[in-house]
């Protein structure tokens, strides 16, 4: 089997302009990034704001392993079988970063026979939208400090600014840096810190946008920091509003490019899902809907991080409605949540499986409470045996799940006619009455403890001193009747990374809270969730290169 990058550079792309005509779209209405990448235009979304919505499929996923259990995968897959199937489908996913391309996940783009292309574009600088939203990013920053050096009128409190620069990569020496030191002219000298870009309220904010309008709005509520009577001060306040808005201009415009089955996918924004919403664009996913009569969109790592995230602040936010769930599983992710560890997922251990499968079934519950219907996919790999096929099988069918075997990554659409078939199955005998799982006007601890309780299975919320005060500041301040943004780790249910499987008798730490006032939501930040990731030991920055002739190898 060939690389997933080998294949990527083998694929046959059609021009973008064939890929829209898929959809409806002319060449007009698109903005040409070279021959296979393209924006929408806002005359495309004006001319189809109107049209009926086609059906919204969410894929979400159990608690992986640190190497990804193929949801991206399975996603472009369920694309390209619909497609095989005569079906008008488009896939709606993220854009990478930068941090987990060169860190220890890799990109992405998907795997195999069923991943989007160029993937190499997909994975570096694409269209430039992460350069942009990191400059807005910087630019408040920079005013801010800039705005204190000289004179500081809105008598900003130094020791609570709470706006932070960002990078794209994972850097940690830019955690906790000191700025302004020098001269009286390099400025204020005070503590600063770096988060990744996906972890900026600029990026949540361009995927939660309707429009620039809507975008003006929610940078101006931004608070970059609290004056000296203790009260915000905003982005509006330090006059940095349109000059942000002019960084983000084309970069709030979706981006279409192509399965290598030539699949539409709109691919557009990237907020993390540890740390932030997950999800990719309003626009993008709203747009899509408009054009094709399936449209399969993800939601990143597992279901009580993405999923939850996505049917509790982007549905909530946007007016959205998905008719069905698909949930990623694989043997081998089911195994290491029962014990095993990651050198033994290849040999066969039901005895594992069967401690391990309760992850999934805590994820079905969750989906269920959402009144979603949900399928579940397995995702194949070639070490899985028969006898525990049939037991993740009959497990599901028990649960009265949807089941069906994808093996997309090595046969593309082929691989996941099962998969799609089912998903249609679904979608036309079982009706979805979705509600997200909270009401927002709870005040913050509620909502934050019925996440905890219900999705995680956590026996109570704990809060550190801090966290608690500032829960007690944001509700003072008006904030409280927000939605919550969950930030934990991906590997486990609980806030511990080490707890597999299906933990229960523990309790969720609270390390610190604080409002994302342009976005619209409160975070949470749970254990030891960081918002500026490290490198590993090895980084898969070591293996990618470049030849002489220009062909990129070793990104994956």
């Amino acid at each position: 089997m060939k690389s997933d990058i080998e294949i990527a550079q083998e694929a046959k792309m059609l021009h973008i302009r064939e890929v829209a005509q898929k959809l409806g779209i002319s060449e007009d209405e698109l903005e040409f990034y070279g021959k296979y990448k393209a924006k929408l235009t806002d005359e495309l979304w004006e001319r189809v704001k109107d049209n009926k919505d086609g059906k919204l499929v969410l894929v979400t996923a159990i608690n992986p392993t640190p190497a990804g259990e193929g949801k991206t995968t399975t996603t472009a897959g369920i694309g390209e079988a619909m497609a095989k199937l005569g079906k008008k489908a488009a896939i709606a996913l993220r854009e990478p970063s930068l941090g987990p391309c060169f860190g220890i996940k890799g990109g992405a783009a998907g795997g195999g026979y069923a991943q989007v292309v160029p993937m190499e574009d997909l994975n570096l600088h694409f269209t430039g939208d992460f350069h942009a939203i990191t400059s807005a990013n910087n630019l408040l920053a920079a005013m801010l400090d800039n705005h204190i050096k000289q004179g500081n009128k809105l008598g900003i409190d130094t020791n609570q600014i709470v706006w932070k620069r960002c990078v794209d990569m994972n850097d940690r020496v830019l955690r906790n840096i000191v700025v302004g030191l020098g001269r009286p002219v390099d400025g204020v000298v005070r503590e600063d810190h770096f988060i990744i870009s996906v972890a900026s309220e600029i990026m949540a904010i361009l995927c939660l946008a309707e429009n620039i309008k809507d975008l003006k709005e929610r940078i101006g509520r931004i608070i970059v920091a609290y004056n000296y009577d203790g009260e915000p001060v905003t982005a509006k306040q330090l006059n940095a509003v349109g000059a942000m808005a002019a960084l983000l201009k084309d970069a709030i415009k979706p981006n279409l490019i192509q399965t290598v089955e030539n699949t539409p996918a709109f691919v557009h924004g990237g907020p993390f899902a540890n740390i932030a919403h997950g999800c990719n664009s309003v626009r993008a996913t709203k747009t899509a809907l408009k054009l094709a009569d399936i449209v399969i969109t993800e939601a990143g790592f597992g279901a009580d991080l993405g999923a939850e995230k996505f049917l509790d602040i982007k549905c909530r936010m946007a007016g959205l409605k998905p008719n069905a769930t698909v949930l990623v599983a694989t043997v081998r992710a089911l195994k290491y949540n029962g014990g095993v560890p990651k050198n033994s997922l290849s040999e066969e251990n039901l005895d594992a499986l069967k401690e391990g499968i309760e992850n999934l079934g805590k994820h079905i519950e969750n989906i269920a409470k959402y009144n979603i219907p949900c399928v579940v996919a397995l995702n194949r790999f070639i070490s899985d045996t028969d006898a525990e096929l049939e037991f993740v099988k009959k497990y599901c069918e028990e649960r009265n799940c949807g089941f069906a075997l994808s093996e997309v990554w090595e046969h593309g659409g082929d691989g996941g006619i099962e998969l799609a078939k089912q998903i249609l199955n679904t979608l036309e005998t079982k009706e979805s009455n979705y509600a997200p799982l909270y009401d927002e006007k709870l005040p913050i601890r509620e909502k934050i403890e019925i996440i905890a309780k219900e999705i995680y299975g956590a026996s109570g919320v704990t809060y550190d001193t801090a966290a608690s005060s500032a829960i007690d500041r944001l509700e003072k301040l008006g904030y409280g009747q927000l939605p919550v943004c969950m930030a934990k780790n991906q590997y486990s249910l609980s806030d511990d990374p080490t707890k597999l499987g299906r933990p229960t008798g523990f309790n969720v730490n609270i390390r610190e809270v604080y409002v994302s006032a342009g976005a619209g939501f409160v975070v949470a930040i749970t254990g030891t969730v960081m918002t500026m990731p490290g490198l590993p030991l090895h980084p898969a920055a070591e293996r990618i290169d470049v030849t002489d002739n220009g062909v990129i190898t070793g990104l994956s």
